[in-house]
This record gives structure tokens, C-alpha cells and sequence, in this order.
């Protein structure tokens, strides 16, 4: 028989409940915090601080939801997203947004593509993530997603935007029948985490500060369930607003030949 006892909240979610907490005032739509916050709180409530300090970010960036104490907080209609801040180290702000993770929409119309992965990927890859960008990559996804014709330019892509250093997991260069050339940023996801609105954030920004001229189309893409891939595009308002863009949702699935 069950106990009726509340299970008691992770140390990751007590530590960061807490600093939000600290540094939030009413009506605050921004709550800056800095990393080294931590280390306190967790002192102060008794708890063994975690060895991975961004782990703990991580984990409610693309794992977990805020602690209802926050999310209770949040201005109304807006969702709270922890992005990096400018001008201190290890620098984080609470930033209140329209949406903060990206969800695919069940429902929509499926497009099925000839499936050209080889099959030593499908046997050896090591992760959801791994799978889902090769299949993009082997099968010319963001080619047939977009109308333009892409190259992939660098796996796990590494750079530092003023605010922090950020990794993409592919980027691709492109060409259009216009001679307009494209940057394409990939951010993918499978299994049980989140698409975060940070991410395609970060893209934007790294865009601007690496690919100065080309046309920034920063691209997300997650596993659904049956295998079925969900690809988006998006628009950026130059701060934090990141908007899905009208009608560029697309859902595909990889099928053996001939289709049916």
C-alpha cells in the first residue's frame, strides 16, 4: 500500500528553486543568477553539491520541468527559460518567454522517403541523436525540408558567442537556385529529452557572429514515436523571442522501398 508521502524533491531541483528564489523579484520578467550560486544554496540546505554544476542546468534546460515553486512565478502566458547571460562568468538569467521547449504537433500528414541510411549506421550508431542526424544527412532531409541544396560543413561544432561557449550538433551550408548561399544549424533530439528554444537561441546568435552574410536557418529535428522524424524552422526577433515559423512544421518517415 502506498504511503501518501510526498517524494521529496532532487537536490538538482532543491538547488535550483533556491537560487531562483534569491534573485527573483515580483512582476521580474528576467531573474539573473550566477553559477557560482550553487555552492552556497546547497551548503545552506544541507545537501551534497552536485560534481557537474552544469549538469544541473542542463537537466531543466532538456530533461526536466522547473520546480512548481517557479513555474508558480511565471508571468502569465509566458514560460520561463534559462539562457546565458553577458558580461559576468558562468553568468545564467530565468528569461520569460512565450514557449520554452519545442513539441511536435501529433496529427499532422506524414511524408514517406525511400530510407538511403546505411545499414552499418543503423547497426553501430551509439545514440537517438546520432541515428536521427545521420538519417538527415544520408537521406538529404533538410534538402527535401528546405529547397536548397546543403552540405554538411562540421559535426558538434564548437564556438564561443559573447554571452558562452555553445555546441551545435551539425551544421550545414547551402545553396539555392538563386545563388543565395544558407546556413543551416541543427539542434536534434530523440528518447526522452527536450527541444529547447535556448538552443535555436544560441544558433541564431552563433550565425550572426560566425556566418556574417549567409541566410541563418537554424533547424531542429526529434524523434517521434514509430521512427517518424519532426523538423522545424524558425524566426528570431533579434533578443530572446524565437517563434516556430507559420507552417514549417514537417513530419517524415524513412521507408523501405517501394513505398506504400
Amino acid at each position: 500500500m502506498a504511503s501518501g508521502k510526498a517524494k521529496k524533491p532532487s537536490r538538482y531541483a532543491q538547488i535550483i528553486e533556491r537560487v531562483f528564489l534569491d534573485n527573483h523579484k515580483r512582476g521580474a520578467r528576467e531573474v539573473e543568477f550566477s553559477r557560482t550560486e550553487f555552492a552556497s544554496v546547497a551548503k545552506t540546505l544541507g545537501i551534497k553539491l552536485p560534481s557537474n554544476l552544469g549538469d544541473i542546468l542542463y537537466s531543466f534546460r532538456y530533461r526536466h520541468e522547473l520546480p512548481r515553486p517557479i513555474v508558480k512565478r511565471q508571468p502569465r502566458g509566458l514560460e520561463w527559460a534559462i539562457f546565458p547571460a553577458q558580461y559576468r562568468p558562468a553568468a545564467y538569467k530565468f528569461v520569460a518567454v512565450p514557449f520554452s521547449t519545442i513539441s511536435p504537433t501529433p496529427g499532422k500528414s506524414v511524408t514517406k522517403i525511400p530510407d538511403a541510411t546505411p545499414g552499418l549506421i543503423d547497426l553501430y550508431r551509439k545514440t537517438d541523436e546520432q541515428a536521427l542526424l545521420a538519417k538527415l544527412r544520408y537521406n538529404r532531409l533538410l534538402d527535401i525540408y528546405s529547397g536548397v541544396t546543403t552540405y554538411s560543413l562540421q559535426s558538434h561544432m564548437r564556438t564561443t558567442i559573447p554571452e558562452s561557449q555553445i555546441e551545435t550538433d551539425e551544421v550545414y551550408v547551402g545553396v539555392d537556385r538563386r545563388g543565395r548561399h544558407y546556413v543551416f544549424p541543427v539542434q536534434a533530439k530523440g528518447g526522452k529529452n527536450f527541444l529547447s528554444i535556448v538552443q535555436i537561441w544560441q544558433d541564431f546568435k552563433m550565425c550572426e557572429a560566425k556566418f556574417d552574410g549567409l541566410i541563418p536557418r537554424p533547424i531542429a529535428a526529434q524523434f517521434m514515436a514509430d521512427d517518424v522524424i519532426a523538423v522545424f524552422s524558425f524566426d528570431w526577433d533579434g533578443k530572446y523571442g524565437i517563434t516556430i515559423k507559420r507552417g514549417s512544421e514537417r513530419h517524415y518517415k524513412l521507408v523501405q522501398s517501394p513505398l506504400r
